[in-house]
């Protein structure tokens, strides 16, 4: 008797999700172009889930993410446009994946090699994109490991920085964040800890966690997302980690032809690596 029931129940709520996906879609009007594009299905529950299911929350949400698309044009950065900011690994994407099968992103703030906040926002934006074009079917989410090796108070990521990280991430790529891990963070970086999560909204703050080397529930944390053999030494795994920078950005060209293909943009040319694909080709198929 109880197992009908909660299978009813989760019958009624897939039709009541079904329900605000189409009001959803219909309070947008006549989409086109990229934007058309952009809103699958898919997307538009994602939005109603970071906006717990309210329709006209999620509409705002929404709204805001397609100017700012159209505006900061993701779909067109390519490789070219941001391998400087790549030169020393800061942000790159990882040869494995975790256990779901997502889409893992190294992050090493303490190997931050520039200044200028726009081009780290754009380089970061770029390989967000990329982790999401490369999604294995059926799996929506990606995996951030950050690493603090080398991080210290004269390298620290500015507040401004970190706010737009946030920014962007949550307010722009809602229910793309699986988990941030943060890897043995010293402890200046509590002070500024303290700080920046004020700017995170609840469901994002809850997929920090942080991780210590020798705490025996960060070491089941690390195995519950990952295979020991998979993940890097630097990470309380058996891998090696290496980044070169040349062979990732042969990678990111190749990456660079699909998204131009599948955005439309074969016209603009892709540098020596890259991709600015935002969802997986098999996810912004047309509905049947």
């Amino acid at each position: 008797m109880f197992r009908r029931k909660n299978h009813s129940n989760t019958e009624q709520g897939g039709e009541d999700q079904q329900h605000k996906v189409k009001e959803l879609r219909a309070s947008l009007g006549q989409l086109s172009g990229r934007s058309a594009q952009f809103c699958t299905d898919a997307c538009l529950k994602r939005f109603l889930e970071a906006r717990n299911w309210n329709v006209d929350k999620a509409k705002k949400m929404l709204e805001e993410t397609l100017k700012w698309r159209l505006s900061f044009k993701p779909e067109e950065i390519r490789w070219n446009d941001v391998a400087k900011e790549g030169e020393t690994g800061k942000v790159f994407k990882a040869n494995f994946h975790d256990r779901h099968g997502r889409t893992v992103l190294i992050l090493r703030p303490g190997m931050q090699n520039t200044a200028a906040l726009d081009n780290q926002m754009k380089h970061l934006v770029y390989l967000i994109e990329n982790a999401i074009f490369n999604l294995p079917e059926g799996q929506e989410q990606m995996a951030w490991l950050i690493d603090f090796t080398g991080w210290s108070i004269t390298n620290n990521v500015p507040v401004k920085s970190a706010r737009e990280t946030i920014n962007i991430l949550q307010n722009h790529y809602p229910e793309r964040l699986a988990a941030a891990l943060l890897y043995n963070p010293p402890r200046l970086f509590e002070t500024f800890w303290r700080i920046v999560k004020y700017f995170m909204d609840p469901k994002t703050f809850q997929k920090v966690k942080f991780v210590y080397p020798k705490n025996k529930d960060s070491a089941e944390l690390m195995k519950s997302y990952f295979d020991v053999d998979n993940l890097p030494t630097e990470f309380g795994g058996t891998a090696t980690l290496k980044y070169d920078h040349e062979e990732f950005s042969r990678q990111m060209a190749q990456d660079d032809v699909k998204a131009a293909k599948f955005w439309g943009s074969d016209k603009h040319p892709p540098g020596p690596g890259g991709n600015g694909g935002c969802y997986s080709a098999v996810e912004v198929a047309p509905e049947p």
